[in-house]
């Protein structure tokens, strides 16, 4: 991967241990909603997507038809409100830091690309301290919901490069397909959501395990 010059990150689940407290803060949202809380495993399956349709997925009517935007946006505030105030751990996993500032120094740009919303991903970009290492980054209200590749498409367009001097890293099969959509090369972790398997499907040029094995690629 030596003409790679922009690694775009996925956040919750690739660089941020978070997928414990995502899936708290949507079943906090469903019971405040009065609905079917969901299952841990089908919580995991939309983790990467912009909480609309996130939201749509797992909470459909019994008619089948969608929920109408009312209800969703009061599933959104409630778990917004989970979000803030939950006290499930999200660390940043280890080693992920090191990377970033590893990869940064040695000239190699940094961007993420997430189902977060703008005002979230500040928010964990903030605390965590790792805003000034990206150059860039996309939210979820800025593109449309992966695996559409618009929000990768916007990173490209603003930094002048092409998909094939870019890699996208992430963990779910969402960041894979969204990635595999405009032929930019891509690597799964396996440390989030989804199985070695699942991410494979999409043609990534590595799966890997450990931070330490990802910081090796590039």
């Amino acid at each position: 991967m030596q003409d790679i010059r922009l690694a775009i990150f996925d956040w919750d689940g690739t660089l941020m241990d978070s997928v414990g407290r995502i899936v708290a803060c949507v079943q906090g949202a469903a019971r405040d909603c009065e609905l079917a809380v969901p299952a841990p495993a089908q919580i995991r399956q939309i983790i990467g997507l912009s909480l609309d349709v996130a939201m749509s997925r797992l909470f459909p009517l019994s008619s089948g038809s969608a929920f109408d935007e009312r209800q969703i946006a009061a599933l959104i505030d409630r778990y917004r409100h989970h979000y803030l105030h939950d006290a499930t751990p999200s660390p940043l996993f280890s080693g992920a830091g090191e990377l970033l500032h590893d990869w940064r120094s040695r000239g190699l740009q940094l961007a993420v690309a997430t189902g977060k919303s703008r005002r979230g991903l500040d928010r964990v970009l903030d605390e965590t301290g790792l805003h000034p290492l990206f150059v860039t980054s996309r939210g979820a209200d800025e593109a449309r919901s992966k695996p559409d590749p618009l929000m990768l498409e916007q990173i490209l367009a603003e930094l002048g490069l092409s998909p094939r001097q870019a890699v996208m890293i992430g963990d779910s099969v969402h960041d894979m397909a969204m990635a595999e959509a405009i032929a930019m090369p891509r690597i799964g972790v396996t440390w989030g959501v989804d199985s070695r398997d699942a991410l494979g499907r999409h043609g990534p040029v590595a799966v890997v395990d450990s931070m330490a094995a990802l910081r090796a690629l590039l």
